[in-house]
């Protein structure tokens, strides 16, 4: 809001400071419980995967459930598989009610995975950031590749993401079931576990200069190559809730643009349309005025404090994936005897 006096002269109207506290720390403890919950969970398959090298002769460590959160594309072909029986696909049963409860957080707060959750995302958030400052103490700035380079790139994880859900979506049921019960799916994840614990040169080298583009260009694997981001993105269009700006009481101080690690135009618009917004509320900790930037309904104007995000996110995650245990869906069916019979012979089983 501008207002001028009897001279022309402009008058900037009384602010009145933000009371709320940042959200950023209580952001920080959810992205850390995940990381813990992620490593926990990677050190439990490691043994898992120890106990089939041995042949079933060292001590036996039951199989994280929770590692399926890795196989998004085969938890959508569950989900999808679901949908056409009323049956859950029972080899990796615990992937399909995480990628449910995924799938709900972002049909509520947008790509919130991405900033709330995402181990990766929660990686290249602070390599992005120390990138950032390094530039801004070198050149004076963050370096930013421009829109006509920008937006092409951006596009590629589209493509990438239509590949995967054209692929899945053209499946037939028969299909569908002769996939998730294959030995490949069955092994999917210990093929997963080997590519990173055996890795090859090249894919050491391809992950070294996405990890370099990182600190160069703020969340490249994110903004420009991740087709998971891309899926939520989609959601994040349609998403219930939404970062509103009040035009009546904002200074155009540009604070929340800047502090926005996705460089959306916020003090440009009146509500953030955005597919590359996370709801990681940056721009609400940044705004100084009051009531300026806040988080509501995109029908009827119902505004959410910014304080509940975190624990939403965290009631709906485990309400879902907590069904998915008491229901008794969410081990799978998988023999330990069979497990061992198809280790034998991992190396065949190719997608």
């Amino acid at each position: 809001m501008k207002i001028k006096n009897f001279n022309g002269i402009e008058i900037k109207p009384k602010i009145i400071k933000n009371p709320e506290k940042p959200v950023w720390q209580e952001r920080l403890i959810v992205q850390t419980f995940y990381l813990f919950l992620v490593i926990w969970i990677g050190i439990q398959f490691h043994f898992f995967v120890r106990w089939l090298e041995s042949g079933g002769l060292s001590h036996f460590t039951e199989r994280p459930p929770g590692v399926e959160a890795f196989l998004p594309i085969g938890s959508l072909m569950s989900l999808l598989y679901f949908f056409k029986t009323g049956n859950i696909n029972m080899i990796h049963p615990a992937g399909l009610f995480i990628f449910v409860a995924i799938l709900t957080v972002s049909f509520l707060f947008g790509k919130s995975f991405c900033s709330w959750i995402c181990p990766i995302g929660m990686l290249s958030e602070y390599i992005g950031e120390f990138g950032a400052k390094m530039e801004e103490k070198i050149f004076g700035k963050e370096f930013k590749l421009p829109k006509i380079l920008d937006y092409p790139l951006r596009s590629l994880k589209y493509f990438l993401m239509f590949f995967f859900v054209y692929a899945v979506f053209t499946m037939t049921t028969e299909e569908l079931k002769a996939f998730l019960n294959s030995p490949y799916n069955v092994l999917v994840d210990v093929k997963m576990y080997y590519f990173f614990a055996h890795i090859t040169m090249f894919s050491f080298t391809v992950i070294a200069i996405l990890f370099f583009l990182s600190i160069v260009i703020r969340n490249f694997w994110c903004r420009y190559l991740c087709p998971y981001g891309a899926l939520l993105g989609i959601f994040s269009l349609l998403s219930v809730f939404k970062i509103k700006r009040n035009k009546e009481t904002c200074i155009d101080c540009g604070l929340c643009a800047r502090a926005c690690p996705h460089h959306i135009k916020v003090d440009k618009v009146t509500t953030v349309i955005s597919d590359e917004c996370t709801t990681c509320l940056a721009c609400l900790d940044a705004c100084p005025v009051a009531d300026t930037l806040e988080l509501k309904t995109v029908v009827g104007n119902k505004k959410l404090s910014k304080k509940y995000v975190g624990l939403i996110i965290l009631i709906i995650y485990f309400a879902i994936t907590g069904y998915g245990m008491i229901s008794g869906k969410w081990q799978n069916n998988v023999p330990k005897q069979t497990y061992l019979e198809l280790y034998k012979n991992i190396d065949n089983y190719q997608h």
